[in-house]
């Protein structure tokens, strides 16, 4: 009597992306987002992100620009224990892929304002993450916490609050709303200035649900603006506030890290924002040892510690020339953002990395004390135009010999805005000579 063979589960990729789940590939690889509350890890968090990764995703892990965390070739099979082990440490991917709210960004400046900025992206972490109210939206909505306009991150986020004043113990910040990158670039437009601290997580909300109620799904709410004005948007706005409290009862204590101490951050530069695990575990024991038990992850793609003392800082520094870190290669003094490209992306179009080392050999010194960004295709996960210089894959060009090739557009930003084209159409070469010719 033979058996009936084994039926493999049918899984449902579109699902899993609320998950923080994507495709990576026809061999059913996944990636899974890891939401990092603000951007800051606790050495527990840290430790089990290195355990995870070594695990399930080949000892690597890789570090976005908007704080999260991103496993790699991971099985369907293996998602579950995942799971587990992230819940164990206060940590989910759920909303951090898909339609909803993704993972709340917070700048990592260590400015004196940093306890300030992060409560407040703590708060609006644990309102919407995982609440099933703001999932199934129309597409990804994206919020930031900025301490100041410095990096002009605000500018992409489909809300961004930007602490502007500090007044008798109340934070107030400037709403900018609309915001997005893509094969559509918007800048987002300034909502309200010095909203008092109390009323922001209603506001916030109140956007969300007029984002839901009036968007066709697919798109950002940057569409929503661009369909019915600004005018038709902020009375649809108030309609939805009238129906809510504009205040916000105070809140308990947040999980937040401690304000720094006035002794100066130490930032250890990981290119591309890919370290592998060992080394993650090395910069959580450093973190435990000479830094308030901690890290953060910077915009940029990089680990940065606020050290307690002048004497924690010097020991830290000396530990990170000992674990490779020493800072003084290119690759760790230049500002250089990189999605992961076709490395590990469905919609990648190019090899980001391999680009990337092409650009550090051919800008000039001078050139490095700028920022760069390069994106493995028109979404712009590397938020190309927010740097001095930014590369943006546009395309794939079938050439003489048969075989597809990258081709790329730069941008230059200068002034407030979003960096604007300056090249289009760029081959590899073509755009290796263009980034020699930068200062």
């Amino acid at each position: 009597m033979t058996s009936e063979p084994s039926q493999q589960p049918v899984i449902d990729f579109q699902k899993l992306r609320l998950d923080g789940v994507y495709r990576m590939n026809d061999a059913d690889e996944l990636m899974l987002r890891i939401k990092v509350p603000a951007g800051v890890l606790s050495v527990e968090q840290a430790l089990k992100a290195a355990e995870l990764a070594e695990r399930y995703a080949g000892a690597r892990l890789h570090l976005t620009t908007r704080g999260s965390i991103e496993l790699h070739r991971v099985r369907h099979s293996d998602l579950a224990a995942i799971g587990r082990g992230l819940a164990a440490v206060g940590l989910t991917s759920r909303g951090a892929c898909g339609g909803a709210v993704r993972g709340i960004a917070c700048s990592t400046s260590f400015s004196p304002n940093f306890a300030l900025t992060q409560s407040l992206a703590r708060r609006l972490h644990r309102h919407f993450a995982g609440n099933p109210h703001f999932e199934g939206l129309p597409k990804k909505f994206k919020i930031a916490v900025e301490d100041g306009y410095r990096g002009a991150r605000h500018l992409i986020q489909d809300v961004g609050l930007v602490l502007v004043a500090v007044t008798e113990g109340e934070a107030r910040y400037d709403v900018w709303v609309g915001g997005g990158l893509g094969r559509e670039p918007q800048a987002a437009l300034k909502l309200e200035e010095q909203v008092a601290e109390a009323h922001l997580l209603p506001l916030v909300e109140a956007v969300v649900r007029t984002y839901a109620r009036h968007t066709p799904a697919g798109k950002r709410l940057k569409h929503l603006l661009r369909l019915v004005g600004e005018e038709t948007f902020c009375r649809l706005l108030q309609d939805e506030l009238a129906t809510r409290p504009r205040t916000l009862a105070p809140g308990g204590l947040d999980a937040a890290p401690a304000p720094p101490a006035a002794t100066p951050p130490v930032t250890a530069g990981i290119f591309a924002g890919d370290l592998d695990a060992a080394l993650l575990r090395k910069l959580a024991g450093l973190a435990r040892s000479y830094a308030g038990s901690y890290l953060a992850i910077t915009a940029d793609q990089n680990l940065a510690f606020a050290p307690l003392n002048t004497e924690d800082r010097a020991a830290l520094l000396e530990k990170l020339v000992a674990a490779g870190l020493r800072g003084d290669t290119p690759q760790e003094q230049t500002t250089l953002r990189v999605c992961v490209g076709n490395h590990a992306c469905r919609m990648g179009l190019s090899p980001t990395r391999e680009v990337a080392q092409g650009m550090l050999k051919a800008m000039p010194d001078q050139a490095r004390t700028l920022s760069w960004a390069i994106s493995g295709c028109p979404n712009s996960c590397s938020q190309a135009q927010l740097a001095d210089f930014g590369v943006v894959t546009s395309r794939l060009v079938k050439e003489e010999d048969g075989e597809r090739r990258p081709r790329f557009d730069l941008y230059q930003r200068q002034g407030t805005q979003l960096g604007e084209k300056i090249r289009e159409g760029l081959t590899q070469a073509e755009l290796m000579e263009a980034v020699s010719r930068t200062a």
